[in-house]
């Protein structure tokens, strides 16, 4: 259903999700600074914040901010149950709900208001029932488009409710900061302000080539319509994914082809897996190499066959993802490494050896073939299924040294998210929920 004339369309986020959950589980942590994590802060709560504390955040420099913080593992199977319990009550309003994340939705109820009244009391009873069921905080937004309901939904946090009507649309945006726009992170902010632009009035007004030359041609023209709150997208429920895909940013480090195998190897055993456990299988295989700057390169390949194989579909990601660094030898450091399988279909019951690039018998005598790798697979699927994941894994992957969110943090903060590069905001695996 296309966006109608009327603010039909609600933005629900839970606020500080993580945090919050573990603020319900055990009362005496309500009202104190804590986050959950301990190497790495992976969220946070609002009293935690107010000290400058972020997701992402090493724990050493968390504790120096406060150092009262207290630091808990998390509750993973809490979030999950608690996340798809408050899914469950948006869908008691409208079938039309699109989760973006494990802790946010959009709806669209315009053919809910001769039930549940105006959207803006759908929006009420929608905390109310929110806060009774689960003891959650969530904040809603509610608009025309699907941009201006998230930025209202944002507005109105901690555990409020922004209603924008349509002939107050341009008075709501024009001073807000640009920062709240899909896609504007701390890099593109810089630019912008750099060009004296800090709020969503004076982005709507810079001329849109202006744009394309200062943060790149497709960002500059989606930056350019969403500051003029032009979003025709719907709002889309009960679709079935597209792609598969994870990502991990690094900071900066050195190009080298150790930490593109390590990286890739991990990313892929996490795609792979999600793969098989949904019987399917793609065969279009993209990376993304993202560089200091915000620059970013992307690598595909379509197979000739879906394939759901951890070991090969690596073999291709690393593959595309040392061409993508051969083709910029002038870049020597990466920021971000993304994979994602596209073109799904259901898995194969056989799958044949692949011939890939440049390499077409690359699957020789000394490498195992491809019904080897799917009884490894097969094994390991077995093995976590029981175990967990944590019980085996990829030795080249396992013994890196380098550092990671935990799996079952990353499982959840992927849940919804869409391919590298998609339109759809996909929270990245340290986000801190609102």
């Amino acid at each position: 259903m296309a966006p109608g004339p009327g603010s039909n369309i609600l933005h629900a986020d839970l606020d500080a999700f993580y945090a919050s959950v573990e603020q319900v589980l055990d009362p005496s942590l309500q009202g104190r600074p804590m986050a959950v994590g301990g190497g790495v802060v992976l969220a946070a709560s609002y009293q935690a914040k107010a000290f400058g504390i972020t997701a992402g955040m090493a724990g050493w420099r968390a504790r120096q901010l406060c150092p009262e913080l207290v630091f808990v593992g998390g509750h993973f199977r809490e979030y999950q149950r608690l996340g798809d319990a408050v899914m469950a009550i948006l869908e008691d309003f409208t079938p039309l709900v699109e989760r973006i994340s494990i802790d946010e939705a959009f709806l669209d109820v315009a053919g809910s208001v001769h039930l549940f009244g105006p959207p803006e009391r759908m929006a009420e009873d929608i905390r109310a029932r929110v806060r009774a069921e689960t003891g959650l905080a969530i904040s809603v937004g509610v608009a025309r488009t699907k941009h201006l309901a998230k930025i209202a939904s944002q507005v109105a946090k901690p555990d409020g409710l922004v209603v924008v009507p349509l002939e107050r649309e341009g008075d709501f945006l024009r001073p807000l900061p640009v920062g709240l726009i899909w896609g504007v992170g701390p890099a593109t902010r810089a630019r912008l302000a750099a060009r004296g632009i800090t709020t969503i009035g004076q982005l709507a007004k810079t001329d849109e080539a202006a744009l394309q030359l200062l943060v790149g041609r497709a960002a500059g023209s989606k930056l350019s319509a969403l500051a003029a709150n032009i979003d025709p997208r719907s709002v889309v429920g009960g679709r079935r994914v597209s792609s598969v895909g994870a990502q991990s940013a690094l900071g900066r480090r050195r190009a080298s082809p150790d930490l593109v195998r390590t990286t890739l190897g991990y990313l892929v055993d996490r795609v792979g897996g999600r793969l098989r456990r949904s019987g399917r299988a793609g065969r279009t295989v993209t990376v993304r190499v993202r560089f200091p700057g915000m620059r970013t390169v992307s690598r595909s390949a379509t197979l000739r066959q879906a394939v759901a194989s951890t070991p090969t579909l690596t073999d291709v990601a690393v593959e595309l993802a040392l061409a993508a660094l051969a083709g910029n030898p002038e870049e020597t450091e990466v920021t971000l490494l993304a994979v994602s399988v596209s073109h799904l279909v259901d898995e194969p019951p056989t799958q044949l050896v692949l011939p890939f690039a440049s390499r077409p018998g690359r699957l020789g005598p000394d490498e195992p073939d491809e019904e080897t790798r799917r009884a490894v697979d097969a094994s390991m699927d077995t093995i976590r299924a029981r175990f967990g994941r944590q019980a085996v894994g990829f030795a080249n992957v396992e013994l890196s040294p380098v550092s990671r969110v935990p799996d079952e943090f990353r499982e959840l903060a992927e849940r919804g998210s869409g391919p590298p590069g998609s339109a759809s905001p996909a929270p990245s695996s340290s986000r801190g929920a609102g």
